[in-house]
């Protein structure tokens, strides 16, 4: 197994379950054979809030490389975070990976992951960890404003993500406000700026005859094609798309601009995984979460996403920004746990 020095541990919370509704996929396949000593039985149950065409390779790659099986089930990650509380004690769980700190910030505050051994927590800078060592990050990923450079000059961006009520952007502004990346977002506006400045934020934006979409990759499509022309997204979305294409991403009609001087709308999140009370010793729960952050498993991130590595070693894709000459805000991510609070403040302003 490559990189042998990773151990991490995720949790996530409770927000999304308000407008998405709890997932169904509940799963009790206790194995029949018992443990081993290390704890280990050959296989675990992992709940996935990353997308299944993204996590599914690294799944394979990991099952072929160990002998291990992961039992994985894939849901958005406010659903399965929401699961996850509703299940309490009797989830099937063992690992659960999320897309946002949020997510994990609520499933540690209810109490459910064990802490991380110090040789996991050794490996991810402080700043994207929980503060009870119970979860770490296993990706960076800055938000951005995704930009048509044939609609929009460079030089009509805005300084700030507060800007884009004002009414020269009417209707031209893309968003997802059921996506658990822009609540992490607007989560971070309410931790930056108060609960009242984001109200007025969302409500502005709601005035402002924004372009709703799904997900970030259909307000990135759009952009692309003009018929958006800009969008509140995540930063590798972009990059994702010129593979697909074949296109180097300067050659893209989109483009990203990343809000300077930490304003929040150059949130950076991260992707990260925490233990279920009770698996941390589990061999090959162990082992799953050191090869997340082994070379090889970052590189995995970084080659096939394009987002940040969580580990030293290994080197950012190198078409992206340095991490350290990003402007972000300074956001402890611990603090983006009240998502529940922000789902019901984006759907009051009429946006979701």
């Amino acid at each position: 197994m490559g990189g042998s020095r990773l151990r991490a541990v995720t949790t996530l919370a409770v927000a999304g379950a308000l407008l998405l509704g709890a997932a169904a996929c509940a799963g009790d396949d206790d194995d029949d054979s018992g443990p081993a000593e290390d704890g280990s039985t050959g296989s675990f149950t992992l709940y996935s809030g990353r997308n299944e065409n993204l996590i599914e390779p690294l799944i394979e790659q990991f099952q072929s490389e160990t002998g291990i099986t992961v039992d994985v089930r894939y849901g958005d990650t406010a659903q399965m975070a929401a699961q996850l509380l509703d299940e309490g004690d009797r989830s099937p769980a063992q690992v659960f990976l999320a897309q946002d700190a949020g997510a994990l910030g609520a499933v540690s505050k209810a109490g459910m992951f064990d802490p991380l051994p110090d040789e996991v927590l050794e490996v991810v800078p402080e700043a994207y960890q929980g503060a009870g060592g119970d979860w770490v990050g296993v990706t960076g990923r800055s938000r951005v404003l995704v930009y048509n450079q044939e609609l929009v000059d460079e030089s009509e961006l805005p300084d700030s993500v507060f800007e884009l009520t004002e009414p020269q952007w009417e209707g031209r502004v893309g968003v997802a406000p059921t996506n658990g990346s822009f609540q992490a977002f607007v989560t971070a506006m309410r931790v930056q700026h108060g609960d009242d400045a984001t109200a007025d934020w969302l409500a502005g934006i709601a005035d402002n005859d924004p372009q709703i979409r799904e997900r970030n990759g259909q307000i990135l499509d759009d952009v692309n094609a003009g018929r958006i022309e800009v969008g509140l997204v995540n930063h590798y979305y972009l990059h994702e798309l010129a593979k697909e294409e074949g296109v180097p991403f300067e050659e893209m009609p989109a483009q990203n601009y990343y809000f300077p001087a930490g304003d929040t709308g150059a949130l950076m999140n991260i992707s990260g995984i925490g233990v279920l009370a009770g698996a941390i010793e589990d061999a090959d729960v162990r082992t799953f979460v050191d090869y997340l952050l082994s070379t090889e498993g970052q590189a995995f991130f970084t080659e096939q996403t394009s987002e940040y590595p969580m580990v030293a070693e290994v080197d950012a894709p190198a078409e992206l920004p340095e991490l350290a000459g990003l402007e972000a805000p300074e956001i402890n991510l611990n603090d983006l746990d009240s998502l529940e609070e922000t789902v019901v403040m984006i759907t009051e302003s009429g946006l979701a």
